[in-house]
């Protein structure tokens, strides 16, 4: 397995430092494969798909309101 660093704010790591339960390794694991899974069906969906570059990256971006929207509520 690859190790990946990630830059985070100072309080952001505080917070989460006072959430020893969680386990913040496989959460950052499954937010990138969300990412990726939503990456890859958005390029499927361009590729048969009549709408513009611009209609695609709208629609991804409400997509990943919804995800961060998610992750926020997780405990």
């Amino acid at each position: 397995m690859t190790t990946v660093s990630v830059a985070i704010p100072d309080e952001l790591k505080q917070r989460m430092h006072q959430m020893d339960e969680v386990n913040w390794s496989a959460v950052a694991r499954k937010a990138f494969e969300e990412k990726i899974h939503q990456i890859e069906f958005m390029k499927k969906l361009a590729q048969k798909s009549k709408l513009t570059e611009k209609d695609a990256e709208a629609i991804s971006d409400r997509i990943n309101l919804n995800m961060a929207k998610k992750f926020r509520t997780m405990k």
